[in-house]
């Protein structure tokens, strides 16, 4: 007796959400196959029915969580609520469901060519979407203080993520929040 395709699609997409979540917060070989089919509820054996190998499930992952942040650029209204909704001690403490750049910066230089090159197209997005909040009556190149930017959310993130000191990681968080609005806040035009 075979599944149905309906079933069976339920069954990949649970599959690729907890490995979606689980990368995030685990990292790309923080976790295993047989972990993340055993959380999705699935037998180990059942992986090849789904996928052609470990690499093409990482890749169907992260393009899940990247999904995620499309959702929450089209809720980002301005380059305060950017900042103000990133640098937060929440997103800190929740890399399973926030932003996968930043939860998998480190892992994606050692990945494969296939998740390298989506995470590539992730950053250009984001890059191109980050370029349409710097204000426009600022001086200089939108695109490269949007490389800034990016450059700044992520690494604050990881950072204020990998001290031991809370304190010391709440600055970083503060502190980078702050600054970046300070400097992209639109100028008054005189």
């Amino acid at each position: 007796m075979g599944y149905s395709k309906s079933t069976k699609a339920d069954t990949h997409a649970r599959i690729v959400s907890v490995a979606a979540k689980r990368f995030r917060e685990r990292g790309l070989e923080g976790i295993g196959v047989a972990d993340v089919m055993k959380e999705a509820g699935v037998t180990v054996g059942g992986f090849y029915k789904h996928f052609g190998s470990r690499d093409e499930l990482v890749v169907e992952a992260l393009a899940t969580a990247f999904k995620d942040l499309d959702v929450w650029e089209q809720h980002t209204a301005d380059m305060a609520q950017l900042l103000q909704d990133y640098l937060t001690e929440a997103h800190r403490d929740a890399p399973g469901t926030g932003c996968a750049m930043g939860a998998l910066l480190g892992d994606v230089t050692r990945a494969s060519k296939s998740a390298r090159a989506l995470y590539t197209e992730r950053v250009k997005r984001s890059v191109a979407f980050t370029s349409t909040l710097v204000p426009s009556n600022q001086r200089g190149d939108k695109r490269g203080r949007a490389l800034l930017i990016l450059s700044a959310l992520l690494g604050a993130i990881n950072l204020s993520r990998a001290v031991s000191d809370s304190n010391l990681s709440r600055e970083i968080l503060h502190g980078v929040r702050e600054e970046l609005i300070g400097l992209f806040s639109p100028t008054p035009e005189v």
